[in-house]
C-alpha cells in the first residue's frame, strides 16, 4: 500500500498544518481523503461577498481543485461532511442547492451535515471534506 500526500498549487497553502489530500492506494482501491475545504481563494481570500451562498460555492470548487490533483471527479466520491457555523434549518436550501449545483443529480455521496460553534477562522461559515474511492492500479 502506498501513500501519496498532496498540496495542489490552486488551493490555499495550509502545508504546515495538513496535506490537502491523501491517496491511499493498494492493489484494488485508491481511497481519496480531501481535508475540509473553506470558500477562499489560492491567497486564502473569502469568496465571493462571503455569503454563505459564496462560500458553499468556494469550498465545492475547492473540493472539485483536490479531487481533480487525485485525478478523481466528484463521481468519485462515497462519502461528504458538511460544517455549519450556527446550523439553522434556514441553510438547509443553500446548502442543498450547492451540493447539486456541484455535485450534480442522484446518486449523491453518503453525506453528513454537521453544526457547528465555529471553524478554523472567524469568517469560516462552512468547510466540506470527503472520500472517494477509485480503481486502484492493479485493477
Amino acid at each position: 500500500m502506498t501513500r501519496t500526500h498532496l498540496d495542489p498549487p490552486d488551493l490555499p497553502d495550509w502545508s504546515s498544518l495538513f496535506s490537502q489530500v491523501v491517496v491511499t492506494e493498494g492493489s484494488c482501491l485508491r481511497i481519496v481523503a480531501v481535508s475540509g475545504q473553506v470558500g477562499v481563494d489560492a491567497q486564502q481570500r473569502i469568496c465571493g461577498n462571503g455569503s454563505l451562498e459564496a462560500q458553499l460555492d468556494g469550498a465545492f470548487r475547492n473540493l472539485e481543485v483536490a479531487l481533480s490533483a487525485a485525478n478523481c471527479s466528484a463521481a468519485d466520491l462515497v462519502k461528504i461532511t458538511i460544517y455549519v457555523v450556527g446550523y439553522t434549518p434556514e441553510k438547509a436550501m443553500p446548502i442543498q442547492e450547492a451540493v447539486r449545483r456541484h455535485l450534480g443529480d442522484p446518486p449523491l455521496p453518503a453525506c453528513s451535515l454537521v453544526g457547528v460553534q465555529a471553524l478554523a477562522r472567524p469568517e469560516f461559515q462552512v468547510e466540506v471534506e470527503a472520500f472517494a474511492i477509485t480503481e486502484g492500479a492493479g485493477s
